[in-house]
C-alpha cells in the first residue's frame, strides 16, 4: 500500500447511492496501492462494506443532501459526511477528500474546514476539459463564483496555471482569458478590467505561465490554450453546454450505427477504432473537478459519478496531494518579495573649525 495519507471518499449523497463510491473507492486500493478512508453511516454502509474488504471507516451519520442550501446545511449538519471527510483532511488525517456529493456542500465544507490557500481570495473550480490528442484544457473558475471581481480572475488565471503544470507536466501553461472577441476592447468591464491586469508583464511568473490574451469559446477544446479563464456563471454555463452538446452529438451517432444493416456493418469496424476517442472525452476519465484556493485537496465529482470515475477521481486526489499541489498554490500566490533597501552610505560628521 501508499505511504502516502489516505484518501477521505465521502461515500454519502451520490446519486447512485453508496454502494457505486464504496467500489470505487475500493478498486483504487486494490488496483493502484492507494490508501482510503470512506466517511459515512456504517449502518447505512453495511452491505456495501461487505464486500469492500478491511477499509477503514469514519463514521458520518448525517447527509447533505443535493436540494438542501450548501451553506446552512453545512453549518447545521456538523456529523454530515461531507464535513467529516473535509474534517479528516483538516486534522492530517486524510491526505485529500473526494466527495460525489452536494458540489456547493463540498466546497464550503472544505472551506470552513480546512481554510483558504494564503493569499486566495476565493476559491474556484477548476474542471479538465479533454482536448483530442493533445493536452486537455483547464477551465476555471467553473461555478463557484457566479460574480467576480477582476483581481479574483487573475488569482484564477495563476492558481489554473499551477494546477495544469502539477496534474498534467505542462511546462509554462498558456493562460487565456474568455471573452467575446480575441480584442483587449472586447467583453464585459469585468473582462477588460481582468484583462488589463493579466496583461502586465510578469503577472503570472510567479505561476509559471504566461498571458496569451483573449480567447473565445471555439478555443476552449483545442490546444490553443492550457487554461481558460472566465468568471463563475459563465464558466459553468459553458462547461454544461459542452457536456450536453457532446451527449447529442454521441447519441445522435449510436443512433446512426444502428439505424440499418450497412450501418451496423460499419459500426463493428468502427467502433473499436473509436472507443479510445471514446474514453478520452470521457467526463469519467478525469475523475472530477478540482477546488482550488483551499488548503487541502478536494475533487468534486459529478453526482452521478460511477464506479469507474470516483477510482480515477481517487487516483487524481492521491496524486495532486503527493505533488504538494496546496503547497505550489500557496508559492504561486505569495506577494512578491520587495527588492532589499539599498544601504546608506554613512553621513560624514560636520567638519570641525579650522
Amino acid at each position: 500500500m501508499a505511504s502516502a495519507p489516505p484518501v477521505a471518499v465521502d461515500v454519502m449523497g451520490a446519486d447512485r447511492g453508496p454502494a457505486e463510491i464504496v467500489a470505487g473507492a475500493r478498486r483504487a486500493r486494490d488496483e493502484h496501492g492507494i490508501d482510503v478512508v470512506l466517511v459515512g453511516d456504517p449502518a447505512v454502509l453495511a452491505d456495501a462494506l461487505a464486500d469492500a474488504g478491511d477499509l477503514e471507516v469514519v463514521a458520518a451519520h448525517e447527509v447533505v443532501a443535493m436540494a438542501e442550501e450548501p451553506a446552512p446545511a453545512v453549518r447545521r449538519k456538523r456529523d454530515a459526511s461531507v464535513v467529516r471527510a473535509a474534517e479528516a483532511v483538516r486534522d492530517g488525517r486524510a491526505g485529500a477528500m473526494v466527495s460525489a456529493g452536494n458540489t456547493g456542500a463540498a466546497m464550503v465544507a472544505a472551506l470552513l474546514r480546512c481554510g483558504r490557500v494564503a493569499g486566495a481570495s476565493r476559491p474556484a473550480i477548476a474542471t479538465t476539459l479533454p482536448v483530442p490528442g493533445s493536452v486537455p484544457t483547464v477551465l476555471v473558475d467553473s461555478g463557484a463564483n457566479a460574480e467576480c471581481a477582476p483581481e479574483w480572475l487573475v488569482q484564477f488565471a495563476q492558481m489554473g496555471a499551477v494546477f495544469s503544470a502539477r496534474r498534467f507536466g505542462v511546462a509554462e501553461p498558456r493562460v487565456g482569458l474568455l471573452s467575446i472577441g480575441e480584442e483587449a476592447s472586447k467583453g464585459t468591464a469585468l473582462v477588460r478590467e481582468a484583462h488589463a491586469l493579466l496583461a502586465v508583464p510578469g503577472c503570472l511568473a510567479a505561476a509559471g505561465a504566461r498571458f496569451v490574451g483573449n480567447v473565445e469559446g471555439r478555443d476552449v477544446l483545442t490546444d490553443a490554450v492550457d487554461v481558460v479563464v472566465t468568471d463563475g456563471f459563465t464558466g459553468n454555463v459553458v462547461l454544461k453546454a459542452l457536456e450536453g452538446g457532446v451527449r447529442t452529438l454521441v447519441d445522435a451517432i449510436v443512433a446512426v450505427m444502428g439505424s440499418t444493416e450497412q450501418t451496423r456493418a460499419a459500426a463493428e469496424v468502427l467502433v473499436p477504432a473509436l472507443l479510445p476517442l471514446y474514453r478520452e472525452m470521457d467526463p469519467e476519465t478525469y475523475g472530477g473537478a478540482m477546488l482550488l484556493g483551499v488548503a487541502g485537496v478536494c475533487v468534486i465529482s459529478h453526482g452521478s459519478s460511477s464506479a469507474d470515475a470516483i477510482t480515477n477521481a481517487v487516483r487524481v486526489a492521491h496524486d495532486l496531494a503527493a505533488a504538494d499541489l496546496v503547497g505550489h498554490l500557496a508559492a504561486a500566490l505569495a506577494p512578491p518579495t520587495p527588492p532589499p533597501t539599498p544601504a546608506r552610505a554613512p553621513t560624514p560628521p560636520p567638519a570641525g573649525p579650522d
